[in-house]
């Protein structure tokens, strides 16, 4: 929608070159047998500017929506025979930024979270986004730079410690004091 428009929750893709692979993405997926979940309207409308609808998308892990990061409201789901299939496959993936488990048993949450090598894990969370100061970004082919952009690692990242150590005593408008802790 709109992005001026304050009841907006997904805007326009910000440029030509995203838009662009986005939507060669979803065309692509769909032609080589991906389906659409929901009823939704066209992933791609006919209107000016950038926009994607948002767009589940059903299908197996050939698929090129699979196998690579789109970075756009496309969001791709898989079936698997079993919890064993589920880790291989997604260990198995050069990329490793999220990926979302729906579980109701709190044990196959935390052995999924536990042996899947990703940067971000969601449990019956769709899209797993960490809150602002947690550190967050992928691993394996996922991550860009050499440090995860949010949280405590950003700010260390961005920063210069200094330790200052400060004592104010009644004496100091006498002149300095020197003294050695014992």
């Amino acid at each position: 929608g709109d992005p001026g428009d304050p009841d907006t929750q997904i805007g326009p893709i910000n440029n030509a070159k995203q838009y662009n692979h986005v939507k060669s993405m979803v065309e692509r997926a769909l032609k080589d047998g991906a389906r659409l979940v929901g009823e939704q309207a066209d992933p791609i409308p006919n209107k000016p500017g950038y926009y994607v609808n948002p767009t589940v998308l059903a299908g197996t892990n050939e698929l090129n929506c699979a196998q690579e990061e789109i970075f756009g409201p496309v969001l791709g789901i898989f079936h698997v025979a079993d919890f064993a299939s589920a880790v291989e496959l997604i260990n198995a993936h050069e990329f490793g930024n999220g990926v979302s488990c729906f579980t109701s048993d709190g044990g196959v949450a935390r052995a999924f979270a536990r042996t899947i090598k990703v940067g971000m894990v969601g449990i019956n969370v769709p899209i797993p986004v960490p809150m602002a100061w947690h550190s967050f970004g992928g691993w394996k082919r996922s991550l860009f730079g050499d440090h995860h952009a949010y949280g405590e690692e950003g700010l260390r990242f961005y920063s210069r410690y200094k330790s200052v150590m400060q004592r104010w005593p009644d004496s100091i408008a006498k002149g300095p004091e020197f003294s050695m802790p014992t």
